[in-house]
């Protein structure tokens, strides 16, 4: 294990200290959040933690069954208690990019539904402007070239259907996902966001605002806990 992995293992095991027993859990998606599926999978079994949890993904469903954690579906629970997951980009206001893995659908949902969010993350998310990640969008496969075009009118750059080889690549829930290439000028994401969803074809954004309560951020002198000022967490 590397460095950078070593540190997001850290993070990820960090974020757990907000979850307590009796508690609903959204499982978020991404290469550091999985490190905290693993770590509530061995409360769990070693520490006698009862939660249940609600994945984001399918690849986090298949790792929650795989540690031992109880699963539920959303519809079948009044809200949640707390969402733990990753982020592509966030800023000092803490608002993020998501969508890097193609789960910003359910991770929106999820989030939504939560009372609060903890977000995982290494110093490489961490931005004064968002936008240098390429923006994930979330659209239906019919006219999917019209919209695209769409897109890049609104934000004035480029944007690609995401491709796996020569097919394009495919959502837990069927559509495809656009990469708007921004570049580091979004400096009113509610806004760009609204925009977005106004194109017929656009299922969601990228951008999740105002979500985020408290960031445990990974960075080479260790790990750092960043609260949001008005956020639904208070140390």
């Amino acid at each position: 294990m590397d460095n950078v992995d070593a540190l997001k293992e850290q993070a990820g095991i960090a974020a757990c200290e907000f979850v307590k027993s009796g508690m609903k859990v959204g499982l978020g998606t991404g290469s550091t959040v999985k490190f905290t599926v693993i770590e509530l999978g061995r409360m769990i079994k070693e520490d006698g933690l009862e939660i249940v949890g609600v994945p984001t993904s399918l690849a986090t469903q298949k790792l929650a069954n795989k540690v031992g954690i109880p699963l539920v579906e959303l519809s079948d629970v009044n809200g949640l208690d707390i969402v733990i997951d990753g982020a592509d980009e966030f800023d000092p206001q803490f608002q993020l990019i998501k969508g890097g893995g193609a789960a910003l659908l359910r991770e929106k949902i999820v989030a939504q539904e939560s009372s609060s969010m903890v977000v995982v993350a290494d110093k490489r998310k961490k931005v004064e402007t968002l936008g240098a990640f390429p923006l994930p969008i979330e659209i239906t496969p019919f006219a999917y070239n019209s919209t695209i075009r769409k897109i890049s009118s609104i934000l004035d750059c480029r944007v690609n259907c995401r491709m796996s080889g020569d097919n394009p690549v495919i959502t837990d829930n069927g559509n495809y996902i656009a990469d708007a290439h921004c570049g580091p000028k979004i400096t009113d994401p509610k806004s760009t966001e609204s925009e977005i969803l106004k194109v017929a074809g656009v299922v969601q954004v990228g951008l999740f605002n105002d979500m985020c309560d408290v960031i445990i951020l990974a960075e080479d002198g260790g790990i750092s806990t960043l609260v949001r000022q008005d956020g639904r967490i208070v140390l």
